[in-house]
Parts: structure tokens; C-alpha cells; sequence
């Protein structure tokens, strides 16, 4: 490690974490001790002391993957959040709070978010859906994205669909995609989620099926040009993060001759020990494959029924690619990574 000057330097000029390789080094300066906690540790367990080097400084080492996005926060001794005054990178928590994040030298945040002047855009659209009791009010938001090429498309019905528009841009990702020709043209719709009833829906609700098959669908065929289900069966997706990575799959197992496409991030298929209903699901066998895209964080406890979870469906037919990004629970991380369904699950006609 860098002498006590070195370091306080070093973060000054180079902010920090200060990254050698795999290992990165948090730095503090204070009167008093701080702790760490992040993706590292699932944001679970105990905070990681900083370790005094000299007087008024702090610092804590931690081996990670050379290519990993990080979230973290420094706390005090009483669990309050201080800002890294050397670290001003952040990110929204999704939480009304913000963490300080990093890359590691071998991994980047995509540039397939950002605008590209001369590529064609997709058209969005916001509605409100009638909610005729199958979700929690009386009305829901849905923003429909037309691509910018002539149809019938495919559709993707995209869960927590306001923090797809507005963490992940995916309609500027989905375009930058089709512009690259890396993907076929879709069509999608992005579905607000039920706020405080976010869980009651996601949990595998088969009145969240309902809504999205009989509302959302209708909303989508009386809006954009779709491929036809009856003619091509199950030629749709669903998309989904967390909860919605286990609703997106869940939509799936019951209406295959829809929705034949899902990709799961970080999906929540098994939560303190306890499997959801799609792993029983998973073991029928006789029913229509499916084609599914999986990805997990290896920071996160999601992972263990994430990787226990494609074997079961394999062995019953569907298709199944799974991957594991070194990150965690995280839009950024999830944005990052998603092409790489979007192009497997779409790819390019031809």
C-alpha cells in the first residue's frame, strides 16, 4: 500500500476508490471512523470498518472482478450516510437516496443509452389503461414505443416500465441497437408498476397476468403494428428486473402462446430460502418452449435460484441462456448488460 501522503494524494488527484488492479482502496478523511457497505456484501451483514493509517485517515482494501460496476456507501458509526468528498459518481438508489459507484478498469458503462445524432428514434406514447380491478387503482400508466420502421413487430411488455424509460433508456437502447443492426425492430410497452403494491403484483399474481393479457395487450394491438399470436404463436416477450424478472418469467409459464420470449434480470426466484411457484412450474413438462434470457450479479443472494433455475427448465424443453455480470442489484448494471438479451432474444432478421 501507498504511504499515508501517497494516498491522501492520490485520492485527491485520482478520486476514489483508488483502483490497482483487482483491488480497490477506500479513503477517508476525518476525526472519526466510518464504515463501508455496498454491493460487495448485497447491501446485507454488518458494515466493513475503515482502518486508521495515520491521523485523521482511513482507509479499507477489497479484492473485486476487474470488470465489476460498484455501489457503496460510507456511513458513520450510526449508520447515517456521508458523502465520499473524494467519489463524485452517483447513482440513484431507487430507495430516495443516492450511492457513490465506480467501474473497475476492465468494465464500462454502455453508450448504447445515449443519443446518437442520425439514428432514427422511436416514437413514445403515454396512455392510461383502465384498470377494471385486475391491478391496484383505477387506472395505470403505459407508454408505448413505436419503432421507427415500418410493422408488424414483435412486442415487449416491459415490467416496472417507468424506471426501463427513465434509469435504463432503453428506447434509446433499443434504437441505437436496431441502427447497429444488432437487433430485429420491436415494438413495447412499458407498464408502471403498483407502488406501494409492487410486491402484491409481482409476486407471481395471476391477476397482474390478467391485467397485462386483457389491458395491456389491447391497448398495444389497437396502437402499434403486431405480429399476430394466433399466426405466429408466442412470438412476444416480457421484460423484467428483480420482481418483475420473476413476473416476466411467471407471465411466460402461463400464457406461452403470448409471451414465447423472457428476459430476467436479476430475477427474485427464490427470496430467503423459499422458491417461487415458477420452479414447480418449470418442472411440467407438454407445454409450449419458451425462450429465456437470464442474468444475475454475482454480488447478489438472487444468484443461488438463478442458477438452479435454468436446469429445470432445459430439462423440459425450453431455452435457456443464463449469465453472470460482476455487479450487483443495480439499474446501471442491468442497463449495462441487457443488449446482450435484446440481441439473442431479437436478433436481426436473416
Amino acid at each position: 500500500m501507498d504511504d499515508i501522503r501517497t494516498l491522501e494524494a492520490r485520492a485527491r488527484r485520482e478520486g476514489t476508490p483508488l483502483i490497482d488492479g483487482d483491488t480497490a482502496t477506500f479513503v477517508w478523511k476525518g476525526s472519526r471512523p466510518v464504515f463501508l457497505q455496498g454491493d460487495f456484501q448485497d447491501w446485507r451483514g454488518t458494515p466493513l470498518p475503515l482502518e486508521r493509517v495515520g491521523r485523521g485517515l482511513w482507509v479499507r482494501s477489497l479484492a473485486l472482478p476487474e470488470d465489476a460496476y460498484v455501489e457503496y456507501a460510507l456511513l458513520d458509526a450510526k449508520g447515517r450516510r456521508l458523502r465520499d468528498p473524494f467519489n463524485e459518481r452517483h447513482s440513484d438508489n431507487g430507495f430516495g437516496d443516492v450511492n457513490a459507484c465506480f467501474w473497475m478498469p476492465k468494465g464500462e458503462a454502455t453508450a448504447l443509452g445515449q443519443r446518437v445524432r442520425g439514428v432514427p428514434r422511436g416514437r413514445v406514447t403515454r396512455h392510461q389503461v383502465e384498470t377494471h380491478q385486475w391491478a391496484v387503482g383505477r387506472k395505470r400508466a403505459v407508454a408505448l414505443y413505436a419503432p421507427p420502421v415500418p410493422g408488424p413487430v414483435p412486442l415487449l411488455v416491459v415490467l416496472d416500465g417507468d424506471d426501463y424509460l427513465r434509469r435504463v433508456q432503453l428506447p434509446t437502447l433499443v434504437d441505437n441497437l436496431i441502427a447497429q443492426g444488432r437487433m430485429r425492430p420491436v415494438a413495447m410497452a412499458f407498464v408502471s408498476n403498483g407502488g406501494p403494491a409492487r410486491a402484491v403484483e409481482y409476486t407471481c399474481s395471476e391477476a397482474t397476468v390478467g391485467f397485462l393479457e386483457q389491458h395491456v395487450l389491447s391497448l398495444a394491438r389497437e396502437r402499434l403494428s403486431l405480429l399476430d399470436t394466433r399466426r405466429t404463436p408466442g412470438v412476444h416477450a416480457v421484460l423484467g428486473a428483480s420482481l418483475g424478472g420473476l413476473m416476466a418469467l411467471y407471465t411466460a409459464q402461463r400464457l406461452p402462446h403470448v409471451f414465447g420470449h423472457v428476459l430476467s434480470q436479476s430475477g427474485a426466484f427464490s427470496i430467503d430460502g423459499n422458491d417461487m411457484v415458477v420452479f414447480d412450474l418449470a418442472r411440467r413438462t407438454g407445454q409450449p418452449p419458451l425462450h429465456v434470457w437470464m442474468d444475475c450479479g454475482r454480488f447478489e443472494a438472487l444468484v443461488d435460484g438463478n442458477q438452479r433455475l435454468p436446469p429445470l427448465l432445459q430439462a423440459t424443453g425450453h431455452r435457456v441462456t443464463y449469465e453472470a455480470y460482476s455487479g450487483g442489484h443495480n439499474y446501471p448494471a442491468w442497463q449495462s448488460h441487457l443488449s446482450r438479451g435484446l440481441e439473442e432474444i431479437f436478433p436481426p432478421a436473416g
